[in-house]
């Protein structure tokens, strides 16, 4: 028998799902029952993330596609609808960062993760979100960041491109709610990942982190599973243009 938190029957395109958070999510999904479109910026990129899934039981396919190009954006929807009918749940967490001062920040770095992890977010919901209108609703899960919040230090960019996911958010769910489209996002704290590769090593700044958060250590891709579940699910059916930290309890600090 379906709960409010299954997913069977329906479809997901998820960015970003070779490995990390992207990869944790989407085995989540495919965990209650969905259908995973994963999507990586390199062919085969996904084949580690479907080897889990289907280790458990369960369906999915890889897709790739450069989210800095917007033909392929779109060349990425329409395979992903071609696939499997229809796209019910879009999850944006495809992603890239760049660090330098602010004073010496390239503009063409600038320019890439704007592009990566803001525009293509907005270019797949688009896509998405006409879709599902005609569909009778849908639910798209941006991933958002601590950064969505504060501003960081040599990360304007990625900093720039989180505030506006969480712009975006509130401003589609406002527009398709009517639809029944709910749109949310996801704020990740410290988590262990290749982003945050150079702060683990940091021994100083580790310590200073890990400090902080009530629960004493850093994220692991698995404890987003839950969030991520619960907003593509129809348990989350009155819950729209909301971002929920989930963060060990750093912002409550």
């Amino acid at each position: 028998m379906n709960t409010p938190f299954s997913l069977s029957g329906k479809n997901v395109l998820i960015t970003g799902a070779s490995r990390g958070l992207g990869q944790g999510m989407a085995i989540a999904l495919s965990h209650a029952g969905a259908f995973v479109v994963c999507c990586s910026s390199s062919p085969g990129g996904t084949d580690k993330t479907l080897e889990l899934i289907k280790a458990a039981g369960g369906k999915g396919i890889g897709l790739a596609a450069d989210l800095s190009k917007r033909e392929e954006v779109k060349k990425l929807f329409e395979a992903a609808q071609e696939a499997c009918g229809q796209i019910d749940i879009l999850v944006n967490n495809g992603g890239t960062i760049a660090r330098h001062p602010a004073v010496d920040f390239p503009l063409s770095d600038w320019d890439r993760v704007l592009e990566v992890n803001l525009t293509s977010a907005f270019y797949l919901s688009q896509l998405a979100g006409a879709e599902m209108i005609k569909n009778g609703g849908g639910k798209i899960i941006n991933t958002a960041s601590m950064l969505s919040y504060s501003g960081g230090i040599t990360v304007p960019a990625y900093t720039a491109s989180k505030h506006g996911i969480a712009g975006v958010t509130k401003a589609l769910a406002n527009e398709w709610a009517q639809y029944n489209i709910q749109v949310n996002a996801i704020a990740p704290g410290y988590f262990k990942t290749d982003n945050t590769q150079k702060l683990q090593g940091d021994p100083a700044r580790n310590a200073e982190i890990t400090k902080r958060i009530p629960a004493g250590r850093w994220g692991e891709a698995t404890d987003l599973g839950g969030a991520v579940v619960f907003l593509a699910s129809p348990a989350s059916d009155y819950v729209n243009g909301t971002m929920i930290p989930v963060d060990g309890g750093w912002m409550a600090r």
